[in-house]
């Protein structure tokens, strides 16, 4: 059974039940979630937290990340089998769940009930933003649903396991990056190497119409963290790039070693997939913000994280959220120590990923950061980054 979700607490014997259940049952019974529902969590174990484990520690990051406690990692869905996640918000293999004590008082209701209130409304018409800035939006939201972007990652990895890309929606003038590398989609070792995905944990922004993963996939038989990020444009993959760490990728003096049985180990504890009741999410504007602070101000923008809050670096360290970190009030500005190129939000899930350069006390890593978010605060922050002398391949 998957673990208790602190936004699913509901009143034993609710009122506004108990018309609807009186004519089925007798008693009274806290509406939860489906138990088809209690699989595992999904992707977000990876939401790392706000720092980097060895980038928060001392006066920046990196002084000794041991000292940081770490931890997060999101459990394998129910389709876990075929390494793809289920769409369907709070499914066992959507994600784990964040404990009830570290989440806070929930009102009492469940996604289930979330969803029939009906979905958050994006305010204005969606804009790209250009130079410094990340890009936060992309196609119209009517020409893109959450299902869409499911289906085309879900095809993906389909794809990269029979080593053919053939069969994927891809634009004429699709751009493919390797480790920040541009070259033809389906001729790297990686591509045609790699097995059926074990695990993933994943962002759909309907607005940007794009998404954001953090997976588990082997190679040759050996298990690798690695990010994909795929854009859409009138349902065609325009955009994809891929962050693949194998052993040795990760260069830092305070790097940890891989770990990406983690990833997937602590994946139930914080439910990546979960959809969150309507009072518990973050707006989009937030999740962007809090990820855009926490880069532009690192080490001094890891803001609102728990106690409980672990943070992952490639499914390897122990790292507490917080460790060597600290939070400094007001918006950080343009600039700052590390720039967002991207950042992609899920408010029905509460979760969040963005790419950067990391380059604080390194020669430059590509860096993808994925958070968990309810309540107004962070649950978790999983980091998937590796060596490409400061280049992504998208600048």
């Amino acid at each position: 059974m998957a673990p208790h979700r602190a936004w699913n607490n509901a009143p034993s014997c609710d009122l506004r039940f108990a018309v609807a259940l009186t004519l089925s049952l007798s008693g009274c019974f806290s509406p939860g979630k489906p138990p088809a529902e209690d699989a595992g969590e999904g992707e977000d174990s990876s939401g790392e937290s706000v720092a980097d484990g060895h980038e928060e520690t001392g006066s920046g990051e990196g002084a000794d990340p041991s000292s940081e406690t770490q931890g997060e990692s999101p459990a394998e869905s129910s389709d876990e089998t075929t390494g793809r996640t289920s769409s369907t918000e709070g499914s066992p293999s959507s994600g784990g769940s964040i404990s009830e004590s570290s989440m806070g008082t929930s009102t009492g209701s469940t996604s289930s009930e979330a969803e029939s209130e009906g979905e958050d409304t994006e305010s204005g018409p969606p804009t790209e933003e250009s130079g410094d800035d990340a890009q936060t939006t992309g196609t119209p939201s009517d020409e893109c649903t959450r299902e869409l972007l499911d289906g085309l990652l879900d095809d993906y990895f389909v794809a990269l396991e029979a080593g053919d890309p053939s069969s994927l929606p891809l634009a004429e003038t699709v751009k493919f990056t390797e480790n920040a590398e541009e070259v033809e989609i389906g001729t790297t070792d990686f591509w045609m190497n790699a097995g059926a995905t074990a695990y993933s944990q994943r962002v759909l922004d309907v607005e940007a119409c794009s998404v954001g993963a953090q997976a588990v996939v082997p190679e040759n038989g050996m298990d690798l963290p690695i990010v994909v990020r795929l854009k859409v444009e009138s349902g065609e993959i325009v955009e994809v790039e891929t962050i693949v760490v194998r052993p040795g990728d990760y260069t830092a003096s305070f790097a940890v070693d891989s770990n990406p049985a983690a990833i997937i180990d602590i994946a139930d504890d914080i439910g990546w997939h979960e959809e969150l009741p309507l009072e518990s999410r973050a707006s989009r504007e937030e999740l962007i913000s809090w990820i855009d602070k926490y880069f532009r101000a690192f080490p001094s923008g890891v803001c609102d994280v728990t106690s409980a809050c672990r943070r992952l670096e490639n499914g390897g360290g122990n790292f507490s959220c917080g460790a060597g970190a600290s939070c400094t009030a007001g918006d950080p500005g343009p600039g700052g120590t590390f720039t967002p190129r991207v950042i992609l939000a899920d408010e029905e899930r509460g979760v969040a990923i963005g790419f950067t350069i990391f380059d604080f006390m390194t020669t430059g890593h590509l860096d993808a950061h994925m958070i968990k978010m309810a309540n107004g605060q962070v649950h978790a922050v999983q980091a998937m980054l590796r060596n490409t002398n400061g280049q992504s391949g998208w600048d």
